[in-house]
């Protein structure tokens, strides 16, 4: 087997231009250069960083909230489309890794948002999108559902990648979905989150990705959004929503190594990039220890089926064809009984 890669990580702490989707992608184009200028191979980004997460479902009423679900819709992107090719040549230009979240317009339905993860390569271009599971209690009110289509670690020169967004590095089982296909590298992206009280952000985040990064013995790149005055004066009609939206700490970035130590200058609540050394055969050692992915599991006892079917409106059964008689049209064969020789 041959050595396991060694590499230089950053992780993004930034507010997008809010729905505002080219002044985004030029705020990405900035930071990929900025990352790749100092040696790193991969650069990960917040959370739907483009364009924007709906925080109006945190503070009005559905209906009042709703006039934004539109604005959301628009400012979302089409997987393939111009933006991720944009996305794709930062990377191939830039000789780096790129994983970012977007807000992903359904194919068929235009009440349909994806909350999704894309990880970009230089040289494969897009190679996995990842749509979020489940979104968290609020959040329900904008993003669709998505599948395990994406749930799965990608092979990359910097190792298997596996990635996660927000709530769902809480969800065990997917989690450890990811471990089971040998990831190494976890990424993990949130979003600034100053709303609920008694609910510090920071320390949720180093709870989840700390416990993930220990036992699955691996390195975790946290990336989350920072919240901006542009973001709170678009939304915000009050002084009490303003306050709710300003609440600090709301924001955390950190690279995690496989005994869950933070290892990169940690971003709490500022935007900047954030960066460590990695090395990916200090996973090896640790599982010694514990290996839930081999001695330290009993796979007689407990196991774990994905269902990775891609998620679609319609199934369609059979061949499709026009009806007789319209322009173009071919006729069916009819179906032989008589066995072929």
């Amino acid at each position: 087997m041959p050595k396991l890669p060694k590499f230089k990580a950053a992780a993004v702490q930034a507010a997008p231009a809010f729905l505002d989707t080219p002044a985004t992608i030029g705020k990405v184009g900035r930071y990929v250069r900025e990352a790749a200028a100092a040696g790193a191979s991969i650069v990960v980004f917040p959370e739907v960083f483009v364009s924007g997460y709906p925080y109006w479902n945190w503070l009005k009423n559905p209906l009042d909230g709703s006039a934004w679900f539109k604005r959301l819709y628009y400012s979302a992107i089409d997987v393939p489309g111009p933006e991720v090719d944009e996305l794709c040549g930062l990377a191939s230009e830039n000789r780096i890794h790129i994983a970012i979240g977007v807000n992903e317009r359904g194919a068929k339905s235009v009440g349909a948002i994806y909350n999704t993860n894309l990880l970009i390569s230089p040289d494969k271009g897009l190679i996995n999108r990842q749509r979020k599971l489940v979104p968290t209690f609020a959040e329900k009110l904008s993003w669709t559902p998505g599948d395990a289509h994406g749930l799965r670690v990608s092979e990359t020169e910097l190792g298997p990648v596996g990635m996660l967004a927000c709530g769902e590095n809480t969800n065990t089982l997917a989690r450890f979905a990811l471990l089971a296909e040998g990831e190494l590298l976890h990424l993990a992206n949130f979003v600034a989150f100053p709303f609920v009280e008694n609910y510090d952000m920071p320390a949720a985040i180093k709870t989840r990705i700390g416990a993930h990064s220990f036992e699955g013995k691996v390195f975790s790149i946290v990336s989350c959004s920072a919240m901006s005055q542009e973001i709170v004066d678009a939304i915000a009609d009050s002084e009490e929503e303003k306050k709710r939206m300003a609440g600090s700490p709301n924001a955390f970035s950190a690279i995690f190594d496989p005994h869950g130590e933070i290892i990169s200058e940690p971003l709490v609540d500022v935007e900047g990039i954030t960066y460590a050394d990695i090395d990916l055969e200090q996973c090896i050692a640790p599982k010694q220890y514990h290996d839930i992915l081999g001695h330290y599991n009993r796979f007689d006892i407990l196991s774990l089926q994905i269902d990775r079917t891609e998620r679609s409106p319609v199934r369609y059964v059979g061949e499709a064809s026009k009806p007789a008689g319209i322009a173009g049209a071919e006729q069916e064969a009819a179906p032989s009984l008589v066995p072929s020789r």
